[in-house]
């Protein structure tokens, strides 16, 4: 018999939320404050794009626990200020215990600045331009996908600009986590919170 998916269920306030969101405080307030709200600005974008790849392979939570030291770390995700970054820099970087010390992750991050600099209009700007049309709300863990046609069209897109990194996945973690795509289950009291 196979397992079933679950649906939105209640947190400690009694508010119907994505099942995931329950695990711990980090994942209870990021999913309450953060996840599919609206992010327009580059510098926003920068971060989201860089954290989703460095958790590639990890647990998201260890992101979230290293999200202030990888703030400071990398300058607040100044696209410009990390564009800049040199051997040094990387050097300082693989040191930090603060973030996830992975060389190709870090190496990744500031080349990926670089190619946000780049972009005619902005990274923001061009993470919009995917969006897919969801036909309905998800209404189990089971009916959100790890990736769509929009994501890996936004995959492409990255790296024929010169990004690393931006796999179909962790591009739709990016369009998830960015509210271009609002993957709050249906019965999730958070589901089209930030829509107009």
């Amino acid at each position: 018999m196979s397992e079933i998916s679950p649906g939105a269920e209640p947190g400690p306030d009694g508010f119907l939320r994505c099942p995931w969101s329950l695990g711990s405080p980090e994942y209870l307030g990021y999913h309450d404050e953060e996840w599919g709200r609206p992010v327009r600005d580059d510098t926003g974008m920068f971060e989201r794009l860089s954290l989703e790849a460095f958790q590639s392979g990890l647990s998201w939570l260890t992101i979230l626990r290293k999200r202030e030291g990888f703030r400071a770390a990398f300058s607040g995700f100044e696209p410009e200020t990390v564009a800049r970054y040199g051997p040094e820099d990387v050097a300082r970087l693989l040191a930090d215990p603060g973030i996830v010390r992975n060389r190709a992750k870090i190496e990744a991050v500031i080349g990926n600045a670089r190619a946000a600099l780049a972009l005619p209009g902005g990274l923001a700007a061009l993470v919009w331009t995917f969006a897919d049309e969801q036909e309905r709300a998800p209404v189990t863990l089971a009916d959100v996908p790890s990736s769509t046609p929009g994501s890996k069209a936004l995959s492409k897109a990255l790296r024929s600009h010169g990004f690393s990194f931006t796999g179909p996945v962790t591009a739709y973690a990016t369009l998830q986590a960015c509210g271009v795509i609002d993957d709050h289950l249906e019965s999730c009291f958070r589901r089209g919170a930030y829509r107009s």
